[in-house]
Formats: C-alpha cells, sequence, structure tokens
C-alpha cells in the first residue's frame, strides 16, 4: 500500500512526490514539507539505515543474496577494481549485454521496455545519496511524479522508486528504480538498477518488479 503525501514543485518542470511504506512496516504515515527531489532534507528516509564497514569481509564473498535465486540472473560488473559485483534476474524474454563506465550492465525487454545496472563510488551517506539519484533521475522531465517506498536490501539501506517521467503526454514513460547504498572495503557505492518503458506498456509492472527485487551482492 503506498500512502499519497504531499505535492512537490521541481525547478525547471512540474513534479508530483510521493512517499509511502506498507502498513505493517511502519504505524501511520510520515510527512516531508515540500521541496525538490534531489533535497537530502525533504527526502523521505524510508529504508535509510546506518552504513557500516568496520567489519573485514573477504574478497569473493557473497555479503547478501534473494530468499530465492533468480532462473536466469545478469552478472553486472564495473571495471572499478573495488566495486562491488551484483547479480540481477533477468525477466523471460529479455536480452542482456554488458555495459561502460558506471554501467554494469543493459537488459533490453520487448515493448521498447529496458533496464540499466549502474554501480557508481560515491562519498555521500545513504540518504544524501538517495536524494542525489532521485533528483537526477526526474530533472530533464518537464513533467514527474515520483513515489518512495523502502527498500533495505540485507544490512544495506535502500529504497525503490517509481513514476512517471514525459516531456509531452506522447512521450510518457513509467520507471521503476531500486537503488541501494552498499559499502565495501575500499569505499562505498550506490548501486542502481532502473527500469523503464513506454507508459501502458504490457508486462511492465511484473518484469519491473522482478528486475528490482532484491539481488545479490558480492565483494570484489
Amino acid at each position: 500500500m503506498v500512502a499519497v503525501l504531499l505535492a512537490a514543485p521541481v525547478l525547471g518542470g512540474c513534479a508530483r512526490s510521493s512517499h509511502g511504506t506498507p502498513v505493517a512496516a511502519r504505524a501511520g504515515t510520515g510527512t516531508t514539507e515540500p521541496g525538490q527531489p534531489g533535497n537530502a532534507s525533504a527526502h523521505p528516509d524510508f529504508g535509510v539505515v546506518p552504513t557500516t564497514g568496520n567489519a573485514p569481509v573477504r574478497a569473493g564473498a557473497v555479503t547478501c543474496g534473494p530468499e530465492r535465486r533468480p532462473r536466469i540472473g545478469l552478472v553486472a560488473k564495473v571495471s572499478d577494481p573495488a566495486a562491488p559485483v551484483i547479480t540481477v534476474a533477468v525477466p523471460d524474454g529479455w536480452s542482456m549485454q554488458g555495459g561502460a563506465g558506471d554501467v554494469g550492465a543493459r537488459l533490453q525487454g520487448p515493448d521498447e521496455m529496458s533496464a540499466t545496472v549502474r554501480i557508481a563510488a560515491t562519498t555521500l551517506d545513504p540518504q544524501q545519496a538517495f536524494a542525489e539519484y532521485a533528483g537526477a533521475l526526474t530533472e530533464d522531465s518537464a513533467v514527474s511524479a515520483l513515489s518512495v517506498l523502502p527498500a533495505q536490501l540485507c544490512d544495506y539501506s535502500g529504497q525503490k522508486l517509481l513514476g512517471t517521467l514525459s516531456d509531452t503526454p506522447a512521450e510518457s514513460k513509467q520507471f521503476v528504480d531500486r537503488v541501494v547504498h552498499v559499502w565495501t572495503a575500499g569505499g562505498d557505492y550506490l548501486v542502481s538498477v532502473h527500469a523503464e518503458a513506454p507508459a501502458g506498456a504490457p508486462g511492465f509492472d511484473s518484469a519491473a518488479t522482478q528486475v528490482t527485487d532484491d539481488f545479490e551482492v558480492k565483494m570484489p
């Protein structure tokens, strides 16, 4: 269940930001002051937990994994030797390929559906990193709608973002993102899985849920 809490303007366009959480996870609803999605003080703290990297973890250790391994998994990795290696689920009928730079992998589905896995070093804490990511996600669209849900992954801070982006009604896109703040011995990383499709694309909800579900985190 998602509780819609507020409408918030964004510079350069019109945005609607709604925050929510499953009823079982939180009593009542939280509120924030209207502000840009990129403003850390306004971005909701659902799913935000402290990031600690004090405990030594051996190279190659799997520090988090889904309860059920996906039937088809895609291993996403970047050239940064300190970055974690991420394995996400691949929906049926989707193709896979590697990426470049901070992009660890790309997926392509039917009806113009797609997904991108990014693994980027960050010096920001989880709250600030999530807020910056949300701001960048919506800043180039004339109209956007963004909802935020808690999505902690094992002991890592995490959020799920979902909504729509458009410059014109004919170009409207829907998206679902999973962002997780992961620590390694070499520093912190913001891992994001971004799935998008034209608004109303059949099968997108199911595919996006699968690809942004809990994923495996492996230390470099």
